[in-house]
């Protein structure tokens, strides 16, 4: 028998729509999928360290609520206390990307719905029910579909970016900028478009000095945010440069940078204590094969002002899989949400309750 309502993903998104759907009796199944490259369950929160900007969640003892909220048999998954927001024997500090989404899960799991450890790696739309095929599970029919998969930011790939991923390498100065370990410091946003702008004009908050690296000798961002960097006193921008690579140690996290001269002149060094990287995203849409409609930067398109609707009917989507805009944790699980509703009302105007 088809399943009412089948969400891919295990982010925010993923989640909140899941809530929604468990409570509204439509009974969901996730797929959640597998550990990859850059991806694995629990999406992008899963890189993330401290959250200092999800609402309901300010620094406290949050690991005491999380062991009571999250079951037992996930204990293993959540990481462990930063030494130095133990106080008074007690953890102190906001809540961490594993830990938040994790209590999204069980949220969802504690209104019944089911989850697959599976990716789904092909779809048919050209069918009514619709169906995915999962790599293992095979195939699912399902009336409506909720797609949640997310983005992934993208990296240069150096070993020495990837060890001190989140101790001090970030891929989102909203996200990450305000940490303690940020202000007052010298940081480095790698990139030339209008988000490396944006980046870095976010990050003069507060930095005492963001030094730009870029490629060229200009830079590819609009003129208005080109001279919006080029006319911030705390904007140093570094030309025909690239990261060559992320200096830094275990006590400290990162210290400095190398940087390569990209027209022949010498290496250098620069200290800094956080590095952004600021040269996209990539929407997980490849497994939809061309079955939905997509942006020229292959986000799937919402087809309708304000709503999740996709350009196959009964198909939503949800996250940071359909917004190359702003790309919070919040704003994903509000799309979550929002798509969870728009699938329900859906159904019943299908008829199927």
């Amino acid at each position: 028998m088809p399943e009412k309502v089948v969400i891919i993903g295990s982010g925010p998104a993923a989640w909140a729509a899941a809530i929604y759907a468990a409570r509204a009796n439509l009974d969901p199944l996730v797929f959640e999928g597998t550990p990859q490259p850059e991806m694995i369950p629990l999406g992008q929160l899963a890189f993330t360290t401290e959250v200092e900007n999800y609402p309901g969640f300010p620094v406290g003892d949050v690991r005491a609520f999380v062991e009571s909220a999250v079951a037992a048999d996930r204990h293993y998954n959540l990481p462990p206390v930063p030494k130095e927001h133990v106080r008074d024997g007690r953890p102190h500090y906001a809540i961490q990307g594993v830990e938040l989404v994790e209590l999204m899960k069980q949220q969802a799991l504690n209104f019944g719905t089911r989850v697959v450890g599976d990716d789904i790696v092909e779809v048919d739309f050209g069918r009514r029910p619709l169906r995915v095929i999962a790599r293992d599970a095979g195939p699912h029919e399902s009336h409506a579909l909720i797609v949640a998969t997310g983005a992934r930011a993208n990296y240069l790939g150096l070993p020495s970016e990837d060890a001190f991923k989140n101790r001090g390498v970030s891929a989102c100065a909203v996200c990450d900028g305000a940490l303690p370990r940020f202000r007052n410091k010298p940081l480095v946003v790698v990139g030339g478009g209008d988000s490396a702008v944006e980046e870095a004009t976010y990050l003069t908050k507060f930095a005492s000095r963001v030094f730009m690296v870029h490629r060229r000798d200009e830079l590819r961002a609009s003129k208005i945010m080109a001279q919006r960097a080029l006319d911030n006193p705390k904007i140093e921008l570094l030309w025909n440069t690239a990261l060559a690579e992320v200096e830094g140690n275990d006590a400290s996290g990162v210290t400095g940078v190398k940087l390569d001269s990209t027209v022949g002149a010498d290496s250098r060094s620069l200290d800094a204590t956080g590095v952004f990287l600021a040269i996209g995203h990539t929407p997980n849409t490849d497994f939809l094969g061309g079955k939905l409609e997509l942006t020229n930067k292959r986000y799937v398109r919402w087809t309708v002002p304000f709503r999740t609707n996709t350009s196959v009917d009964g198909v939503f989507a949800a996250g940071d899989v359909a917004d190359d805009y702003y790309r919070q944790a919040i704003t994903a699980a509000g799309s979550g949400c929002q798509s969870a509703l728009d699938a329900e009302r859906w159904l019943a105007g299908a008829g199927f309750h």
